[in-house]
């Protein structure tokens, strides 16, 4: 695990300002657009792809409902089988993180992210051998995904 995340950082300090890490196994991504801008440019590309978007959630939105404020923070979740299938083969665990899921937010200075889980994490936290090459489809798809939505 020491090796991968020494890796990602590695990689990220390579990348630039553009990709930064947040939270343990979160791989975080400047957007040059709005929260709502972005979301829409991901749920595009993932259509796109064959993906199915299962929700997207507007945490902002529901904050309102009950009268408190939050910045702009909205959730989407995606996923196929046809990739998610294999992983919960390898380690059943994996699916409490299935489908896959993308947090856009709005940070306290006005910056946008998008986050998702780093399938590198994932393979720690449930223990998945046996599934590098799905794995890595993943972590390029995801990261394909990612870039599509925040340039």
């Amino acid at each position: 695990m020491n090796t991968i995340r020494i890796l990602v950082i590695t990689l990220m300090t390579l990348l630039g300002a553009g990709l930064a890490q947040a939270a343990d196994g979160l791989i975080v991504v400047k957007s040059s657009h709005s929260v709502a801008a972005t979301a829409d440019k991901l749920e595009a590309v993932l259509a796109e792809k064959g993906m199915t978007v299962m929700a997207r959630i507007d945490h902002a939105a529901n904050a309102e409902s009950v009268g408190a404020s939050l910045r702009p923070t909205e959730l989407v979740i995606f996923g196929n089988p046809k990739v998610g299938t294999p992983l919960m083969q390898c380690s059943q665990s994996v699916a409490a993180d299935l489908p896959q899921k993308a947090l856009v937010w709005q940070d306290a200075d006005g910056q946008v992210w998008l986050g998702y889980n780093d399938p590198a994490y994932l393979k720690a936290r449930h223990g998945i051998e046996g599934c590098d090459p799905v794995l890595d489809k993943v972590t390029k798809a995801l990261a394909a995904f990612a870039s599509a939505a925040t340039r």
